[in-house]
Parts: structure tokens; sequence; C-alpha cells
């Protein structure tokens, strides 16, 4: 997949610092179910009573929160499909690590299947959210972005997160073979109309770090708890930050799939010189 890059901004760029404002702020936006989702949960804790359990109310909430996301226009039909996938491998997670004790929602509720709160979906719905609005705000495209090899090592990725409770964690192994398929690949985006690009394998680093500190949020608020924070809260573990790192690139992979992407130009006929080729744009999907 390559891009072509946009014709640059007329008049002088922006300073260095004021994209670096813009930049934050659009990421602001593109969080903004995530925060809204995280803002719910903290406004449950602090209630001192509820009419229902705390993780029933926050199915309903998360739903309303995707439905007025939709309705508003936040989020496209397209957007929502991807992110309810999301919303669903997420509970499949969820439904094996709190099997295994990988961590806990030890708050009782109705909604709560085989010790997992629906609302644990709605987490990873979050960062699915998130990677579909930035890709939006941000006007990304890929260069030289390889769709099988990349999805066949989230694939892996994911699976090993299950498997390594049995067989030996290839989390190591994988992390360098995704280092490898992202080689070369560029995620370009736009920041005040100025066109940028950084490593893919560099965005998921970052995105990875920042999934982290949210981590460590939800657990403080009581969103749910590892073994070691059951007595009191602790921070999660730097190697949370490396999961992370590696997970994002799952629900990459899956709003990249969702999207559109234009069809190539045809190639001229031969004995047809390519410049007539390209005189007629080819058909949008």
């Amino acid at each position: 997949m390559y891009l072509i890059p946009p014709a640059p901004p007329a008049g002088p760029a922006p300073s260095p610092f004021r994209q670096l404002l813009d930049f934050a702020a659009t990421q602001t936006r593109a969080c903004a179910y995530a925060i809204a989702l995280l803002a719910g949960v903290a406004v449950s804790q602090a209630l001192p009573r509820l009419p229902v359990a705390r993780y029933d109310l926050l199915v309903v909430y998360g739903v309303l929160l995707t439905l007025l996301f939709w309705r508003r226009g936040w989020e496209s039909g397209r957007d929502l499909a991807v992110i309810a996938v999301c919303h669903v491998i997420g509970l499949a997670f969820e439904l094996v690590k709190v099997a295994l004790g990988s961590w806990s929602y030890p708050e009782p509720a109705l909604l709560k299947f085989a010790g997992v709160p629906l609302y644990g979906g709605f987490l990873y719905a979050a960062v699915g959210s998130y990677v579909c609005r930035a890709w939006r705000l941000f006007d990304l495209g890929l260069t030289r972005y390889r769709p099988r090899l990349t999805a066949a090592v989230a694939a892996a990725v994911y699976l090993n997160f299950f498997t390594h409770h049995w067989l030996p964690d290839a989390r190591w192994p994988l992390a360098a073979l995704l280092l490898a398929v992202t080689a070369g690949t560029w995620v370009h985006y736009t920041v005040r109309g100025v066109r940028r690009r950084m490593p893919l394998a560099l965005s998921f680093a970052l995105i990875g770090f920042f999934l982290w500190v949210a981590e460590n949020l939800a657990t403080y608020l009581g969103a749910w708890r590892y073994p070691h924070q059951l007595d009191g809260w602790e921070p999660v573990g730097w190697q949370k930050f490396g999961a992370w790192a590696l997970l994002i690139s799952v629900t990459f992979v899956l709003v990249q799939a969702g999207r559109r992407t234009p069809a190539p130009a045809p190639r001229p006929p031969a004995g047809e010189p390519e410049a007539a080729a390209r005189a007629e744009p080819p058909p949008r999907p």
C-alpha cells in the first residue's frame, strides 16, 4: 500500500511547538471514547450508593456511549462494526485470562459470565475507537505496509497470550518478528496541514506506553484487579507496557482491514503511453 503525499500547504509552516500542541489536542479528541469510559468508571466508584451493581451500570453506560458516538457521527457505521469486533475479541480474551487467574473482577454483577462482566469488552472497544478516530483525524496513510504478514504476526501475538500458560512464551520472538514485518513501514499523518511520518513499530510502542498508563489509572479506579492489587492498589508492572505494544497490532490490523483502499491505477494497454492511462482516474469504490 502506497501513499501519494498531498501538496504542501501554502504559506509558512506552523512552529514545531504549535504542531506539538495540535498533535496533543488531536490525540485527545481521538481518545474521546476512552476518556468518557474511564470517566464513567471513576464516577461510578465515587457514588456512595447505586441502584444496581456497578459493573451492570457500566454495561448500560457503555452501550449508551457507543450509540451517542454513532448518532453524533463521531463513529461511522464501519467504525462501529470494527469496534464491535474488538469488543468480542476482548471478551474472549477476558474469559480465558480471568479463568486462569491473570486478573479478576471482584465486584458482584448480574451481567457477568464466568467471572467476566460484559462491560469488560468496552475496554477493548475503547482501543478500537481510538485507532478508528485517529486514522480519520490525522488522515493516516501507510507506505510499504505488508497486510498479510502483519496480520499473521498479530494473530500469533493474540494466540500467544493464551498459549503461554501451557507452552513456552514466544513473546520476545514475536516482538522480533513484528519488527521484521513492519521494517520500512511508515505511518503518514497530518498535523496543522504539515504531513509527517513515523515508523509503524514506533507508533505501536508509543500507543503501548499510553495504554499502560491508562491501565494503571483503570485499575486504580477499580475497573479490574491484578492479583497483587487485591489487598490495595499497586502500579501495574512494566512488562504490561510491552504486552500492550504487541497487542495493539491486533487492533491496528482489524481497523486497517476494515477501511476502504483506493483501487490501483489501471495498466496502460500495450503500446499506449503511461501518461494516457493516467488521464482518466480510476473509479471510486
